[in-house]
């Protein structure tokens, strides 16, 4: 089975934004977007992934990717 891979450390970078003013915008927790940056989750909400695309000005195809299995 093939995986989902989380690009949200890649897309912050190329905008320029640290986690801190991230969460400020999005209103998630420091702790939950980290865990998201760096792959430690099985779920996400639509709604944070709307505020998420809304704060970076993307597309959810920018930040989560599909790796079919190897």
């Amino acid at each position: 089975m093939g995986k989902i891979v989380l690009r949200l450390d890649r897309v912050m970078a190329d905008r320029k934004i640290s986690l801190n003013e991230l969460s400020e915008k999005v209103g998630v927790a420091n702790v939950n977007l980290s865990k998201l940056k760096n792959g430690h989750i099985s779920a996400i909400r639509f709604s944070t992934l709307i505020a998420i695309c809304e704060a970076l000005d993307c597309q959810p195809g920018d930040i989560l990717e599909y790796s079919p299995e190897d």
